[in-house]
């Protein structure tokens, strides 16, 4: 039980912040390069790791590195988690 509550509120840390769920909302339409949500944001690269860490953390978003580009998807196991 303890470890199921761990489980959830680190889904739900995923989920308490504006910029994560403009983020959850444009990788609901697909694989997107941190670039280009660094872009939408308009926010720093340390700031989108940060962000891009605890969604990545939490298992509702798959980091896929392709040479030095981080491209980032909903995780379909996640997706259920949430």
């Amino acid at each position: 039980m303890e470890n199921e509550n761990k489980k959830y509120a680190t889904v739900f840390k995923a989920f308490c912040d504006e910029n994560r769920l403009v983020i959850l909302r444009m990788l609901c339409s697909g694989e997107k390069c941190a670039c280009r949500l660094q872009d939408a944001l308009s926010i720093g690269q340390s700031t989108l790791s940060h962000h891009m860490k605890i969604l990545c953390g939490s298992g509702i978003v798959n980091p896929r590195k392709e040479g030095k580009w981080t491209y980032y998807s909903i995780n379909p196991v996640g997706r259920e988690m949430a």
